[in-house]
């Protein structure tokens, strides 16, 4: 096969799992939040074995203690899936609010410059849409993970179905 072909194919998955994942949103965000628990476990499995293995007793117990934490998080977003969905969910628009402000903060600085309103206008837009999540946050809470999810999934998609046909193109 083709590199060109198999790019072209994993976009279009992506394409195809982004439809799916903006189609039912929920479940989207129950998977994104059990996937998460999954990721805390084995890297909370691993930060223990290798803090075992750390020189000083201060950075062994602090590098366990981590690793106990992120088990703990791995189990509780297994075992508890929507509310994990929830305080991911609200550690997203927490993130969100903070780069808008952050954006907000630098356009300031580029007052005199060409960059100032494009600048201006992500950051703006980003704080409205943190204050819109928060606003309805019990309806948006559960599926917004799904959603940012989904719209990923789609233009990642667009961007590999772009490099596939480049690719193509240009293969001398």
């Amino acid at each position: 096969m083709k590199s060109w072909t198999k790019w072209l194919i994993l976009g279009i998955l992506s394409v195809v799992f982004g439809l799916f994942a903006l189609g039912n949103a929920v479940a989207a965000s129950m998977a994104v939040t059990i996937v998460t628990g999954l990721l805390f476990l084995i890297l909370g499995g691993i930060q223990v074995f290798l803090g075992l293995s750390e020189a000083g007793t201060g950075r062994k117990i602090f590098s366990v203690a981590m690793g106990v934490l992120m088990l703990f998080l791995g189990v509780s977003f297994i075992a508890n899936p929507l509310e994990g969905v929830i305080s991911l969910a609200l550690l997203v628009t927490i993130m969100l609010a903070a780069s808008g402000i952050l954006r907000l903060v630098l356009a300031w600085g580029m007052k005199s410059t060409p960059y100032f309103w494009p600048m201006l206008l992500s950051g703006a837009l980003s704080v409205l849409l943190a204050g819109y999540i928060i606003a309805n946050f019990a309806v948006a809470s559960v599926s917004l993970l799904g959603i940012l999810l989904g719209i990923e999934l789609l233009f990642n998609g667009s961007g590999l179905i772009a490099l596939a046909f480049f690719v193509r193109a240009h293969r001398k």
